[in-house]
């Protein structure tokens, strides 16, 4: 299988843990962003037809990730905004 996408919550650990080799890509700032992107898309996509608060986490995780990205620290900010 190939997704060549973001990944987070320990994927890897977890495949590796059934038995299988995950390969994995680090992706450079342009590929990153572009990825977050469409990682992002897809999530809204997902929260508009499923309305499942969890996919709204989600999104609040992966607009985080850019935020942090562009300046370290912004997404606790954005916790503390949240909260």
């Amino acid at each position: 299988m190939k997704y060549e996408k973001l990944v987070r919550d320990k994927i890897p650990e977890i495949i590796k843990s059934k038995g299988k080799k995950p390969l994995i890509h680090t992706a450079n700032d342009e590929e990153y962003f572009d990825k977050l992107k469409n990682k992002l898309k897809e999530e809204v996509e997902e929260f508009a037809v499923s309305e499942d608060i969890e996919e709204l986490a989600d999104n609040v995780f992966y607009i985080g990730a850019e935020l942090d990205k562009e300046n370290p620290g912004a997404l606790n900010e954005l916790k503390q905004w949240i909260i």
